[in-house]
């Protein structure tokens, strides 16, 4: 994949692959591999680490991570954050012995101002079901859900839904569940919750978050 030269040619190449988006369900079962990716940067270099982690969510065990380090090659633009991580996230994911059933990525999928955030990227290039869990909206305005694990209330922009606020955890802070690629909100919803057993984020994205921040920690100190 290579990296756009400018602003607008990215934003052509993200109109281009938003036309092979897929909003149906293809997962004809539950899926059982589910990987969670994240990337972590450096703020005094170019420098990225980039973890994808899998999950049995029938057992709820770990069974696999790969870590890659990279530099970031595309500058960070409001909407284009998928040009500066989807790169090594593909790495990332090429590494995994066992191609995972589902990918969840921490950020947006179609809750973005183009409606293609990383999530639907991701999955379009990878050809991989896909949905986004992000902590903060980027997009779109809510109404706060009930205060009870697995309430929700929908994510909204110009009249069109483009997500859910979710409570994972009661009384703590909703995070914003959004499809990528080939799932369904539905789908994307009861599977972060399924991920969700203790903590507010799913448990492969806070693991790929973790295991992304220590690489990078250690690169730093040797």
């Amino acid at each position: 994949m290579v990296a756009p030269a400018t602003v607008a040619e990215a934003e052509g190449i993200q109109e281009q692959l938003r036309q092979r988006l897929d909003l149906h369900e293809h997962l004809t079962t539950a899926p059982r591999l589910v990987a969670g990716v994240d990337v972590s940067y450096d703020r005094s270099s170019p420098c990225v680490t980039a973890a994808a982690v899998v999950f049995d969510l029938a057992t709820g065990v770990e069974v696999e991570s790969a870590v890659v380090p990279g530099e970031v090659s595309f500058p960070y633009v409001p909407g284009l954050l998928a040009f500066r991580e989807v790169p090594i996230l593909l790495t990332a994911l090429d590494r995994l012995a066992a191609r995972p059933d589902l990918v969840v990525c921490d950020g947006y999928g179609i809750a973005h101002p183009r409606r293609f955030g990383l999530a639907c990227h991701l999955g379009v290039v990878a050809g991989l079901p896909t949905f986004g869990v992000a902590k903060t909206p980027f997009v779109a305005g809510y109404d706060e859900p009930g205060g009870s694990r697995g309430d929700w209330s929908p994510l909204r922009a110009d009249g069109e839904v483009l997500g859910r606020v979710l409570r994972t955890q009661t009384g703590v802070k909703p995070v914003f569940v959004s499809v990528g690629h080939r799932t369904t909100l539905h789908q994307a919803t009861t599977l972060t919750l399924d991920l969700s057993p203790r903590y507010r984020l799913p448990e492969v994205i806070r693991r790929a978050d973790f295991l992304s921040r220590e690489a990078l920690r250690r690169a730093q100190l040797d």
